[in-house]
């Protein structure tokens, strides 16, 4: 009897010396590395995506309080996800199939259309366009609202950044944000604080020790072409990879994974969001989409050594 891989049909990307796998459970991306050096810290094919590696969260990234929140005069209620701290977690389509609409050798193209559920109201055609290229991966999504009235949409992706050393203790990180999020004992956020004189100031290459970070970072500066870059430096190689992230990209969460069992700080979480957790109770930089509206938004992977 064929059995299948727990992550579903898995895509093979591969272009010069990298190579990365995308997958049909969630659209997600398990593995990509490159010149024979992991660049995420992924997941094999036959174990099933665990703490997020690699997944799109959609429609909204992080957490949701009580999954509970209010649009358009009307009242929503969501499945609590992560019932011990009463959240919503993460969106809707973590475990769903996604089609592969296109495959080509360094790229693959996936679809899913998130149709109304119990607490979500709309019917969301979701694209995602993975491409490897000279200097690294592109990933492209595409959002459009099918519906006949207007949704509120966030977007979020969740890639480990590998730690050479298996421990991202040994890091040298540069996060361009001079503002981060203060979140109380559930993980919401609670208010805004600048970062400057505290040992969350990223600005410059610092070294994460033994730092525990699951935070949000915002007010993001950016270089000419108005990307945002995050910056993952080993002292030990010498290699670094960046997360380039355009416009609609607002924010940044970094995870050291302290709470992911025997698994735990072995790669950091560098994870692109549109908006900060709590936004569709919040509205702080939620997206609203009209009926047939379509958003899209890049965001990249560059390894250093390409």
């Amino acid at each position: 009897m064929w059995i299948p891989a727990p992550s579903g049909r898995q895509v093979v990307l591969r272009h010069g010396e990298q190579h990365a796998v995308v997958v049909e459970a969630g659209g997600g991306l398990r593995t990509y590395g490159a010149g024979g050096v992991a660049v995420l810290d992924g997941y094999a094919e036959d174990e099933a995506c665990e703490a997020g590696r690699g997944q799109p969260l959609l429609p909204w990234p992080n957490r949701l309080g009580d999954g509970r929140y209010d649009f358009d005069g009307t009242s929503f209620s969501l499945a609590l996800t992560e019932p011990e701290r009463h959240n919503a977690i993460h969106g809707l389509t973590r475990w769903s199939s996604w089609e592969v609409l296109e495959a080509a050798t360094d790229r693959a193209l996936l679809g899913h259309t998130l149709h109304p559920q119990p607490g979500w109201a709309w019917t969301f055609e979701l694209r995602i366009d993975y491409r490897l290229g000279d200097t690294g991966l592109d990933v492209g999504l595409q959002v459009r609202n099918r519906s006949a009235r207007r949704g509120p949409f966030g977007a979020g992706f969740h890639p480990y950044l590998a730690a050479p050393s298996g421990r991202v203790d040994d890091l040298e990180i540069t996060v361009p944000a001079s503002e981060r999020s203060v979140t109380d004992e559930r993980g919401l956020p609670v208010r805004v604080e600048p970062v400057a004189g505290t040992d969350l100031d990223f600005r410059a290459p610092t070294r994460l020790g033994d730092r525990q970070l699951d935070t949000a970072f915002g007010h993001l500066a950016r270089d000419a072409q108005g990307m945002a870059v995050v910056d993952v430096t080993d002292p030990g190689t010498g290699r670094s990879v960046q997360v380039r992230m355009g416009p609609a990209w607002t924010h940044v969460m970094v995870f050291t994974g302290d709470t992911l069992g025997p698994r735990a700080r072995q790669g950091l979480a560098v994870e692109p969001m549109t908006c900060p957790a709590d936004a569709l109770r919040s509205g702080t930089g939620l997206v609203v989409l009209e009926p047939d509206e379509i958003w899209d938004a890049t965001w990249s992977v560059t390894p250093g050594w390409l």
